[in-house]
């Protein structure tokens, strides 16, 4: 399947050190697999948890799009 991820996950990505990076990338690269809980409130919503980081994205039929990464006490406001 193909990913992409939108700007702002782009910036907060290159915003973290090189560890930080790579552990997120190999999350999403796993996708579907993971700690994967469905948003409440919304109907086409997913989050993936990677420790404190929680990575917000929507499926289409043949790709992950990645909204939102960000610590988990941020992510939903």
């Amino acid at each position: 399947m193909k990913i992409t991820i939108l700007k702002k996950g782009k910036k907060f990505l290159e915003s973290l050190s090189q560890n930080e990076r790579e552990r997120i990338a190999r999350a999403i690269f796993a996708l579907p697999n993971g700690d994967i809980k469905a948003i409440k409130g919304t109907n086409d919503g997913f989050r993936l948890r990677v420790g404190k980081w929680r990575i917000v994205y929507q499926t289409t039929v043949d790709e992950f799009i990645i909204r939102d990464i960000g610590s988990r006490g941020d992510i939903y406001k």
